[in-house]
């Protein structure tokens, strides 16, 4: 058994922290982007993804994603319920230690071995965020319990088993195991590197379907319902950018040469993603705006996800570029089918995973990565386009009809929607008994009753307290 690279563990659990950042750099996002009175909401949805799916990821999460199938492909075993036989095991030998075993080829981890547990902090990121990823589509009208309900159900019948199809390669954790029909070679054999369809197309299916199940805000599309705090937005998507180092090039479960390839398509891409997007607004709209800004860097991020690691960086440019203008156009697209995508998840995320994930048949090179393809673009055929399509529309497929299922279920069962009332004035204080601003102090001498949590204040609240201006 090969010795563990305290380097290389170093840089995996790091980036699992860098991917943690990302869900409360969502939080930011999407909540700089809904209105005041749903602010606090809005943060919480994203909040209890940590709570919520961790239990769950320790309990069987991981065992399902990654632990030996029985040959389907489709999901994984018990072998790891409770995290049991993770302590002090080691991960990503059995390809170095048997190269002539027969064990398919994985795109990782490198010569080295790298301790399970490390393995299954960085994947439980990906898990927690994929779910946060849903909630800004349903912003401003969704019942805080029903969407834990959600959360927890969700991720066990979709996130775990097509985690399991795109993440789990034959021979990672044993040489023996079974990994998932679309990342092995023997089977479909399409690329994704940091997770475009397992994270992005899944996400931004499902909250496609659950803009269905939910409808429409009240209001919606008569009234502007504009962001409320745009450097919140800002602030989101820088700490989202900043997070995606990890979640790109940690991919890469090594420090190494394709630590930095990842690293350095992530910025180029994002880079150039913004410009499209801003192009776009300024012919369009005639003005360039910050939440574009923000928005476009997102966007870049999603599509070069999937490609990280099997392009080059001008191709890594040429897809963030082709991925801002495409998800700018894509914004319109709610409007023209009438769903109500609050934040416009399905634009960024459907529409920006499948943008990445099929660009890798043209521009994958594997003067980048050996374990790439040379696509179109680099004297290749048409047929790894192929297999990235069929990856792309299964997990489309598939996340989008079990959440519809899961959705209508919760609807009728114990309701998915504020109540009307409570979406109007206020869903902050009809949820959570709280506001995002307090406005009590302004104006008053109101300064004597301390700073205290939870004692009473004299001070009157604004009736306007909370609630759009």
């Amino acid at each position: 058994m090969p010795a563990l690279n305290s380097g290389d563990t170093a840089w995996v659990l790091a980036s699992a922290a860098l991917v943690m950042l990302m869900t409360p750099g969502l939080a930011f996002f999407y909540g700089g982007m809904v209105r005041s009175k749903s602010v606090l909401n809005m943060l919480m949805m994203n909040f209890i993804c940590l709570g919520v799916v961790t239990v769950l990821w320790a309990l069987y999460g991981f065992s399902l994603s990654f632990a030996p199938d029985t040959g389907s492909g489709l999901i994984g075993g018990l072998d790891y319920v409770g995290l049991k036989d993770t302590v002090a095991q080691l991960a990503g030998f059995a390809v170095a230690a048997n190269p002539d075993a027969g064990v398919a080829e994985v795109p990782w981890p490198g010569p080295d071995a790298l301790p399970i547990l490390a393995f299954v902090m960085f994947q439980l990121m990906f898990a927690v965020i994929t779910v946060a990823l849903i909630s800004g589509a349903i912003a401003d009208r969704t019942r805080f319990w029903a969407w834990t309900a959600f959360t927890a159900v969700w991720v066990t019948v979709v996130y775990f088993p097509v985690a399991h199809w795109v993440f789990s390669f034959d021979g990672f954790i044993k040489s023996d195991s079974g990994g998932g029909w679309i990342a092995n070679a023997d089977q479909l054999g399409a690329l994704d590197f940091a997770g475009g369809t397992a994270v992005h197309i899944n996400a931004g299916a499902a909250a496609l379907a659950l803009c269905l199940i939910l409808g429409r805000r009240k209001g919606w599309p008569k009234e502007r319902m504009r962001p409320h705090n745009i450097p919140f937005v800002l602030l989101g998507a820088s700490l989202l950018w900043f997070g995606w180092y990890g979640f790109n090039a940690g991919s890469a479960l090594a420090a190494s040469d394709l630590a930095a390839v990842a690293f350095t398509n992530t910025t180029v891409a994002t880079a150039t993603a913004i410009i499209g997007w801003l192009l776009v607004e300024q012919f369009r709209d005639g003005k360039p705006t910050t939440l574009g800004a923000a928005s476009g860097a997102v966007a870049g991020l999603v599509a070069v996800t999937p490609a990280a690691g099997y392009v080059g960086p001008l191709g890594a440019m040429a897809i963030g570029l082709i991925a801002g203008v495409i998800c700018s156009l894509a914004v319109a697209l709610k409007f023209r089918f009438g769903f109500d995508d609050s934040l416009d998840v399905v634009a960024i995320h459907l529409i920006g995973g499948i943008v990445g994930t099929l660009l890798i048949g043209f521009f994958g090179t594997t003067s980048v990565n050996a374990l790439s393809v040379d696509g179109v673009f680099y004297g290749g055929d048409f047929g790894q386009l192929g297999k990235q399509a069929i990856a792309a529309g299964s997990v489309m497929l598939y996340s989008f009809v079990l959440t519809l299922i899961i959705g209508l279920l919760i609807k009728y069962t114990i309701k998915f929607r504020v109540t009307e009332e409570a979406e109007v004035d206020s869903i902050d204080e009809a949820l959570h008994a709280e506001s995002g601003y307090d406005f009590s102090t302004l104006g008053g001498s109101g300064g004597g009753t301390g700073g205290s949590i939870g004692a009473p204040s004299t001070t009157k609240v604004p009736a306007t307290a909370g609630k759009e201006g």
